[in-house]
């Protein structure tokens, strides 16, 4: 999903260091009792159990229960509920087939199993098939895309950036593609699923196909068939979309103070899967570090937050950003990825506190943890990082290029290591605390030079053709 970690160099602040050392110390009994603590592995059960965690829908509410409960056992202070209105989509059917002439020219049909993509309208196309590869606003420029059905691959070349899903959908339907299809680039007949659009019906349908799938369809793509004439494909998804509720999950930590840290993460996942990766690790460690910070004496309070609906636009975030006084908020800390795999990553989204924070905490545990300083739009700190508020979202590394099992049948429970969980925990109350020193400035986000950060990772042609790029920055 995020470019990868770089370790280039950075000043160390001893001062930092030392505070972070001089804090680990007197929270030793916080984080002795988490590194044997069986409450991340309870919660995500219970998390995971629910099924379906969509957006807008039933088991998202009783998510926000779930995390509601997990709060106040970890000891945050006034815990609520707050619902928002939301556009809800609701999956249908998909069916994709392809007709392509035998030897005898003989037009013979293939149903390929499909699923229908987050936002997809219903509808029926039918047209060419044209494979853009990595779907790269390049490659898709450089094929005739009109009047097809682009398929495109779920991961992006080595050495740049990693492009998303929704500037892939973007660049092809703007080129004047009338379909879109996203081939898994990992084995397991596993088609992916992942919105199309932030929060609203999409222009054009489109659905998810398996790596196995992918690759016959590139093949008829290529090679339309001995007697010259092109495969066609129809694609088909039946889906809804409506008014719905989703909900954030608000509690605290710290003193009432004027001045607040957000701490944050998505609860809510795609229908299709447990959800356990992405993001059941994620509100587990927040949740359980929230269980340490309420043992911190902390200089401002912190409000943690369980956000809803990211996977389909950030929608909790959005409303979480509106709502509270930016003035007040010093910087955000969300917790997207962390939990799942063994060494931590922090993403700055070019702020120089988000480093500086990362840096000391590293050197003060002597554990490992990257930093990149790569912005992007496609995660909950992104409401917050165009406001100008400085925001450091944490990952995790497995090595591999993408989601991996994210966003697929395959994110279950018995992939989570709780090992990880508990340790990054450890690791975020600390970030937190350090974050929130009165030490520590956390200088606001010029436009300009955040302006010139996207375009400098190439961002703007895609976060156009996704509608993300903001009016304001032209």
């Amino acid at each position: 999903m995020h470019s990868q970690p770089t370790d280039g160099p950075h000043s160390i602040d001893s001062a930092a260091v030392e505070r972070v050392r001089e804090r680990r110390a007197e929270l030793a009994p916080a984080l002795g009792r988490t590194w044997t603590d069986d409450q991340p592995r309870r919660f995500l059960t219970d998390l995971t159990a629910l099924g379906s965690r969509m957006a807008g829908s039933e088991g998202e509410r009783q998510a926000a229960a779930v995390v509601a409960d997990a709060f106040e056992r970890a000891g945050l202070a006034g815990v609520e509920t707050r619902p928002f209105e939301m556009t809800a989509w609701e999956r249908g059917d998909a069916t994709l087939r392809v007709t392509t002439p035998d030897r005898d020219g003989t037009p013979a049909t293939r149903e390929f199993e499909a699923l229908a993509l987050p936002y997809s309208p219903s509808g029926s196309v039918a047209g060419e098939l044209v494979d853009v590869g990595y779907g790269t606003p390049a490659e898709i420029a450089e094929r005739d895309v009109e009047g097809r059905i682009a398929v495109a691959s779920t991961t992006t070349p080595d050495g740049g950036r990693f492009v998303h899903r929704m500037e892939k959908f973007g660049a092809a339907v703007d080129a004047g593609a009338v379909g879109f299809v996203f081939r898994n680039h990992l084995d397991g007949q596993l088609p992916p699923t992942g919105s199309l659009t932030f929060g609203e019906e999409a222009a054009a349908v489109g659905v998810g196909v398996s790596k196995e799938t992918g690759a016959w369809l590139r093949e008829y793509a290529a090679a339309p068939g001995e007697s010259g004439a092109p495969a066609t494909a129809e694609l088909s998804v039946t889906a809804t979309t409506g008014p719905s509720e989703s909900r954030n999950v608000v509690g605290h930590a710290g003193p009432d103070t004027d001045e607040r840290l957000l701490l944050v993460a998505h609860y809510d996942a795609h229908d299709i899967a447990e959800g356990a990766l992405d993001n059941g690790c994620g509100i587990a460690t927040v949740a359980t570090a929230a269980g340490i910070l309420t043992e911190t004496d902390l200089p401002i309070g912190v409000d943690v937050v369980g956000v809803g609906a990211e996977e389909v636009g950030l929608l909790g975030a959005e409303r979480l950003a509106e709502r509270v006084d930016l003035d007040r908020v010093k910087g955000v800390i969300n917790v997207d990825g962390a939990g799942r795999f063994r060494d931590l990553v922090a993403l700055s989204h070019t702020s120089g506190t988000a480093v500086a924070v990362a840096n000391a905490v590293a050197s003060g545990t002597d554990q490992p943890i990257a930093v990149d300083e790569t912005p992007h739009p496609f995660s909950d700190q992104w409401p917050f990082v165009r406001r100008g508020v400085p925001a450091l979202q944490l990952h995790s590394d497995s090595g591999d290029r993408g989601r991996g099992w994210g966003h697929t049948h395959a994110d279950t429970r018995d992939k989570v290591d709780t090992r990880n969980v508990r340790e990054h925990a450890m690791l975020v109350a600390l970030l937190v605390a350090e974050f929130a020193a009165p030490e520590r400035e956390a200088a606001r986000l010029e436009r300009d030079a955040l302006v010139a950060a996207f375009r400098e990772a190439d961002f703007e042609a895609g976060m156009r053709a996704a509608g993300l790029w903001p009016t304001a920055w032209a």
